[in-house]
């Protein structure tokens, strides 16, 4: 229950944050180009709390915090007084009723760009991209092996796993075959070619990450801490220690010792570990316990850490740091406008598309990994937003541009009946794509 609320708190957050930046973006332009703007208002429903400019604009904060909406002076929607039809919007130059409209939008590119300004100022804590890959995945087989680390995806340079993954998860979405350079642990860099081609089409990126095979690599199986009081303690294991086998059975990194110990305890809770110590084998009698550690459900513990992956912060100082920020941003906007082009032509799955109950979800953990991952996340949402909205769909602001471009070759507005007609098609579109991504994400908390 404390997860789903705290799931809440951030998605209205998240939200509130982005899509207020974005109203006020249509606010700030239109107050520039003439328009006169009536309500500038910080979430939808009752009004909590408002006052009147000097402009005559109603500021308002609103009891549903879901984002916000700014209302200007519009003949469609009732009489212009006479001394205010030139702030009236319908009566603009249609130049300036495009840039009121590209505002939004434009207004969540540049909270991108400042939120990853500001992440890669502060330093975006992550791991070396040192990966292996399951026996006879699609991984191993084109080359991947223990401890490889990455080095360009692409013909990309990558210094940090997180950057590597999402840099796999757009090729793996489109399917396309990815070279990669890696160096092994002994220092020979090699040219790999990930077949991503080969893939099925239709699935979710979960399935074609099972399907690559590919991970991090996981921890040697070292015991970097032994907790006092515990039954890795109690059996004379020191921190430092390497674990060779438990109960005969080889141990080659720190994911096979939890494996085995909740395999073996199961039947007998006291373990034959054997440990090397200073060049030195050493037989160890651990009794494992079933316990609950920090609220965690019940489970055999022995009370040790494994080593900490070797770390790789994304830090730049500020001219650095703006660079990037607007390369990725590019990057990432590129990046969404060819995966929708890949999803209408059918060569990426609808599936992996979520609702605002999926970005709840990454929303509250993204908050909890800190400040830094928080920014990344808000830099995400915004830049989708923005590409959301410029779709084509007459119901949001890329529909109104496309109404202002025919007005453009036309020489003339389109007709109130052609305009209504096209809300009615944007509303039919937009309420089913909010159906299909709603139904993924049902589908996968079912299936979690």
């Amino acid at each position: 229950m404390t997860s789903f609320f705290g799931s809440v708190f951030w998605l209205l957050v998240t939200l509130g944050v982005l899509v207020t930046f974005h109203e006020f973006g249509h606010y700030w332009v239109a107050r520039r180009c003439g328009v006169r703007v009536l309500r500038f208002s910080v979430g939808f429903g009752k009004a909590l709390w408002k006052r009147t400019g000097r402009d005559g604009c109603e500021y308002q904060i609103a009891a549903i915090p879901l984002g916000g909406y700014v209302k200007m002076l519009d003949a469609r929607e009732g009489a212009v007084p006479p001394q205010f039809r030139d702030q009236e919007f319908t009566t603009q130059p249609v130049w300036k009723r495009i840039l009121i409209v590209l505002a939004g939008p434009g207004f969540n590119l540049i909270f991108t760009v400042a939120a990853l300004w500001l992440m890669f100022m502060l330093g975006l804590p992550d791991s070396a991209p040192i990966i292996t890959a399951k026996p006879q995945s699609m991984a191993a087989v084109a080359g991947i092996r223990p401890g490889d680390r990455i080095l360009s995806i692409d013909g990309r340079n990558v210094d940090t796993l997180g950057d590597s993954l999402d840099a796999m998860a757009n090729a793996l979405l489109g399917r396309t075959p990815l070279p990669l350079t890696v160096r092994d642990p002994d220092g020979t860099q090699r040219q790999l070619l990930l077949p991503l081609d080969k893939l099925p089409p239709g699935q979710t990126i979960d399935d074609y990450f099972t399907t690559l095979g590919l991970q991090p690599m996981p921890p040697p199986p070292v015991a970097a801490t032994v907790m006092p009081g515990q039954p890795a303690a109690l059996g004379g294991m020191q921190g430092g220690d390497r674990i060779v086998s438990i109960n005969g059975s080889p141990v080659p990194d720190f994911d096979t010792v939890g494996k085995l110990i909740r395999q073996d305890a199961d039947v007998s809770p006291k373990l034959a570990i054997m440990v090397e110590r200073n060049g030195k084998t050493m037989p160890l009698q651990v009794v494992a316990r079933h316990e609950s550690l920090q609220g965690q459900p019940m489970a055999w513990v022995v009370g040790i850490t494994p080593p900490a992956p070797e770390a790789a912060t994304l830090r730049y100082g500020p001219l650095r740091a703006l660079h990037e920020a607007l390369v990725g941003t590019w990057r990432n906007v590129a990046q969404t406008f060819g995966m929708i082009g890949k999803m209408l032509r059918g060569e990426a799955s609808p599936k992996n598309l979520s609702s605002v109950i999926g970005i709840a979800q990454v929303a509250s953990a993204s908050a909890q990994l800190g400040v830094a991952r928080f920014l990344q996340f808000l830099a995400m949402v915004s830049l989708s937003l923005a590409v959301l909205n410029l779709l084509p769909i007459p119901v949001l602001d890329g529909g109104h541009l496309l109404y202002y471009l025919i007005e453009l070759l036309k020489g003339s507005p389109l007709s109130e009946q052609a305009m209504a007609i096209g809300q009615y098609i944007g509303l039919v579109l937009l309420f089913s794509l909010m159906g299909l991504v709603f139904y993924n994400d049902i589908h996968r908390l079912l299936l979690s």
